[in-house]
């Protein structure tokens, strides 16, 4: 697809990024010439500088002829007349980063009446996947499919599990309910075998529908449990969509928050929730609120250098879920060392929305990829896949597929019923068909075979 992006910011870049891994033809426009200069030279695609926000900067970029703009700059109002402009040049499809908590309940308003494809928040984004692994507390990563029927989710084995020095095959999977996808030991990533042996520390991740999921995970004595109380350290946007969230479910919410002004806001805008004016970093004041004894902790403060800090300390004090918010890619080789249990980044994560988002829009363009997750730091791709008639992979039980190496199907969606398949189950048109795999770039459920 020919992509334009406007605004090299953290985001525009995170977006960019993803998307020329796909192979799209990508076009990046920004006000900034070093910032333009920077992008066009790390990723090679073409960088114009300028307003794209006006008519003329979006043809030179080639709105006219794109298959989408991206309007992803500091500032809603100018992303939405970028939109709105590039519609004007005869651009068909266009997404809008849109930030502001007040343009929050009118989106969808925004979105019919400029005609978005898709309006995107990173941080409320970020907080609706927060709030996913604290409903399972001991879960570090969560993604669905199947418009949430079925869900993949990773864990870390724990020192005394039953599954631990146990091959995959001897695992009671509840009746072939259960499936277990990759296995991360290390650096290193594994697809699944009957034959792989699972040791303590493993993060393993499981395909299930979430009830199921619950049931296996008591039954081999993982503590996933959901969170009944947390506290969030900043008081910034991504912790007040996130305290939304968490109130509904009817969690316990108490925020710390250094700013007396902010924390006012707070109080009027979120009344079930707790508000602690005072300093996120003092040790004292977190042991004073309970640190040591709630189920999950949020550092979503400014600066990443102090949630990465402060979450480190609560790890050593605490038996919650920590989950830390970090912008800055550069630090992943040393966040990678330290053990932190659950890092955020707004901006990939918003990128990997997006590249989902355009996956989904090739299907009418040849593709029939329906939804796409990039896991294990893109090593592994999992991808759903909508069946069209015709396809090789139709009719025939799956032990008898010639499927690629480091690739797995791993769920089938069947007219609403989540099926884990066996080597005799078939593949039937119109089915959702759920692959993981080690492979880059498939477009095409018969992309899964060899040859």
């Amino acid at each position: 697809m020919k992509i334009v992006i406007v605004g090299c910011g953290k985001v525009g870049v995170s977006i960019a990024t993803q998307l020329n891994a796909e192979d799209h033809e990508i076009s990046v426009v920004d006000i900034n010439p070093r910032a333009v200069a920077r992008l066009s030279e790390s990723l090679d695609v073409l960088g114009i500088e300028g307003n794209g926000a006006t008519f003329d900067v979006l043809c030179e970029a080639g709105a006219q002829t794109a298959d989408l703009v991206i309007a992803a700059t500091a500032r809603d109002e100018v992303n939405l007349y970028a939109c709105l402009m590039a519609r004007a040049a005869g651009t068909p499809h266009t997404i809008a980063r849109v930030r502001a908590p007040e343009y929050t309940d009118d989106l969808y308003r925004v979105k019919d009446h400029l005609r978005l494809s898709m309006a995107i928040n990173p941080e409320l984004t970020e907080a609706l996947e927060i709030s996913r692994l604290f409903r399972f507390s001991g879960a570090l990563e969560i993604d669905s499919f199947s418009k949430g029927l079925t869900e993949l989710i990773k864990v870390q084995v724990p020192e005394k599990s039953p599954v631990a020095n146990k091959k995959v095959s001897q695992i009671d999977n509840l009746r072939g309910r259960v499936r277990i996808c990759t296995i991360e030991r290390g650096s290193e990533v594994f697809i699944a075998n009957g034959d792989f042996v699972i040791r303590a520390g493993d993060r393993v991740t499981v395909v299930a529908k979430p009830e199921i999921a619950a049931k296996f995970f008591k039954k081999v004595n993982f503590l996933i449990g959901r969170s009944r109380n947390v506290i969030l350290l900043g008081g910034g946007k991504v912790s007040f969509y996130l305290a939304q969230k968490l109130l509904k479910a009817g969690i316990d919410v108490k925020i710390i928050e250094r700013n007396e002004e902010r924390c006012a806001e707070l109080s009027e805008a979120l009344h079930s929730a707790t508000i602690i004016h005072g300093d996120c970093m003092d040790q004292e004041l977190l042991l004073s609120e309970g640190i040591e004894n709630v189920d999950g902790v949020a550092a979503l403060m400014d600066y990443d250098e102090e949630n990465i800090l402060i979450s480190l300390y609560i790890q050593s004090v605490s038996k919650a879920k920590v989950i830390t918010k970090v912008n800055n890619e550069s630090f992943d080789t040393i966040i990678d060392k330290l053990g932190l249990e659950c890092v955020m980044n707004p901006k990939v994560l918003t990128g990997e929305y997006i590249a989902r988002y355009i996956r989904a829009m090739q299907n009418s363009m040849g593709s029939n990829v329906e939804t796409l997750y990039k896991l294990h730091e893109d090593q592994v791709e999992a991808l759903e896949f909508r069946v069209k008639a015709g396809s090789r992979v139709i009719g025939t039980p799956i032990m008898n597929l010639d499927l690629k190496d480091d690739l797995q199907i791993i769920c089938i969606s069947r007219a609403g019923k989540v099926i884990i398949p066996h080597g005799s189950d078939e593949i039937m048109p119109e089915d959702l068909v759920v692959v993981i795999t080690k492979h880059k770039g498939l477009n095409d459920l018969n992309d899964i075979l060899r040859g």
